[in-house]
């Protein structure tokens, strides 16, 4: 395990610089890599042992730097380990180090950190998505085996698509958010990025499970065994298809009816028809929790104070939470969008009555170029096809699928809540 990290380490020191995407590295990684591998002889190890990963900056590792991307939280160290940081040292893997990210997770591009933007390792001139960049990164170049992101409406998905490589949004309370900088309290989960679904299982399986630290938390058994597909009932829908660029669905088309040959399956028509409404419905939530959440950051206690050191995504973010929560306006929009929430949750609950998946591209459009300017509107519509699983706390994943135009382009897959063990026999065939 020593030459493998050393290795990492050594590519971390040559590409890291350009790449951007790890922060900063434990500073004890020989000392505990020594550690693991004393244990792996004495056959005392976790399930994990041997394995490397990076943890995004918003979620806290004790004694190293928690700044969320953010000049706000420059300097902040963590005073404590996160429920998934405790759960993935009792399994012995290997934290490196601490992985940028869009500031306050605020953004699906890479670009908006206070430290840079992170660049894509195979297609360096465009966006790696967001807003775990860093994290989808470190994987994709091979900084180590696997990384932990957070997933408010495609966070995870978006850039695992991007990198060409697996991402999972697990069921809303799956995973504790014990330790998470929330960017919104009702729709975030902490999730793997991988290159195999095999490990993607591992750590999932380490990862998730009830904690008493955290109350949206569920006891339900957590199953992770590989069991053969076939005859299944696979959802598509025209309501992705309308609002997708002709090229990705073509080719997301192309798969599924593959998929579905390949296991003796069967297609069928499902209707979303609150999808175009899932963009407008979730930036409100989002505007109002993290508004609510940043209240903290007052400069008395965690840094400065965010309002005069963050950037203009995370302004915006605040200014347009603050405007929501006028007591003049009694909580309608927010009210408003949890109601349209509702009815997006019951298109999925509907759906899942006539099919066992549902598959779908994961961004409708292919990635822009680093440094351009596009607008808000734009920028949002990156997470049309991958908020509503948020909204509807139900689980998705990126597949790496094809490259168009010699970038990456991922596809998703949508399973009902608790159905984790469905999508990774599931990718297993894709």
């Amino acid at each position: 395990m020593i030459n493998k990290v050393k290795k990492q380490l050594e590519l971390i020191k040559k590409e890291n610089p350009e790449l951007n995407a790890i922060l900063e590295l434990n500073p004890n990684v020989l000392k505990e890599a020594k550690e693991i591998e004393k244990k792996i002889k004495q056959k005392k190890a976790g399930k994990l042992a041997g394995l490397t990963c990076v943890i995004k900056a918003n979620i806290n590792v004790i004694g190293m730097n928690i700044n969320c991307g953010s000049k706000t939280l420059e300097n902040y160290k963590g005073t404590f380990d996160a429920d998934v940081i405790t759960n993935l040292r009792k399994e012995d893997a290997l934290i490196i180090g601490m992985a940028n990210l869009d500031e306050f997770a605020c953004g699906s591009s890479g670009e908006t950190s206070f430290f840079g933007p992170t660049i894509n390792p195979v297609a360096k001139d465009f966006i790696p998505g967001g807003s775990s960049s860093g994290s989808a990164v470190a994987v994709a170049a091979g900084f180590c085996d696997f990384a932990l992101g957070s997933d408010t409406g495609g966070s995870i998905r978006n850039p695992a698509s991007h990198c060409g490589i697996l991402g999972l949004k697990p069921t809303y309370g799956r995973v504790s958010r014990f330790g998470l900088v929330d960017l919104s309290m009702s729709l975030d989960q902490i999730g793997p990025l991988t290159n195999d679904v095999d490990t993607l299982r591992k750590v999932y399986s380490v990862i998730s499970g009830y904690s008493e630290n955290d109350p949206t938390t569920f006891e339900e058994s957590v199953l992770t065994r590989k069991k053969p597909i076939k005859k299944l009932i696979i959802g598509l829908s025209n309501d992705f298809e309308k609002l997708c660029d002709k090229k990705i669905y073509k080719k997301i088309k192309e798969k599924a009816l593959e998929f579905a040959k390949q296991t003796n399956s069967k297609i069928v028509n499902i209707s979303l028809k609150h999808l175009n409404l899932a963009v407008a419905t979730y930036y409100p939530i989002v505007y109002t929790e993290f508004f609510s959440g940043t209240r903290k950051f007052d400069g008395r206690r965690f840094g400065l104070r965010i309002e005069e050191s963050c950037g203009e995504e995370v302004l915006r973010r605040i200014q347009g939470g603050k405007e929501i929560s006028r007591s003049e306006f009694e909580g309608k929009f927010y009210r408003k969008a949890l109601a349209v929430k509702k009815l997006i949750k019951e298109d999925f609950d509907n759906a899942f009555k006539k099919c066992d998946i549902i598959i779908s591209p994961v961004t409708p459009k292919l990635p822009h170029k680093l440094g351009d300017k596009i607008s808000i509107l734009d920028m949002y519509a990156y997470d049309a096809f991958t908020n509503p699983a948020n909204l509807a706390g139900i689980t998705g994943i990126s597949i790496p699928l094809t490259k168009i135009n010699n970038l990456p382009v991922g596809i998703q897959v949508l399973a009902n809540s608790f159905q984790e063990e469905l999508l990774f026999n599931v990718v297993e065939k894709l």
